[in-house]
């Protein structure tokens, strides 16, 4: 279970990415954020965004029209 839930579904780049980095900055390092997405772009562009961070993806679940996206905070 993640540390934060962010439910970005029904929003179009770039506000998932932005979304995504503001919740970042307020979480602890090691803390886990789980991303979910609904815009396929998405998918790609917040995980180029916590990969360039220096975060990890540590897991991305595809169920087709939602995708999650588990992140591990440096």
């Amino acid at each position: 279970m993640a540390d934060v839930t962010l439910d970005v579904c029904g929003e179009v780049c770039p506000l998932p990415v932005m979304k995504t980095d503001e919740a970042l900055s307020k979480m602890k390092s090691g803390q886990t954020l789980e991303v979910i997405v609904d815009y396929p772009p998405s998918k790609e562009n917040v995980k180029r965004l916590v990969t360039h961070k220096g975060h990890e993806v540590l897991n991305i679940t595809d169920g087709g029209k939602v995708v999650k996206l588990l992140v591990r905070k440096a």
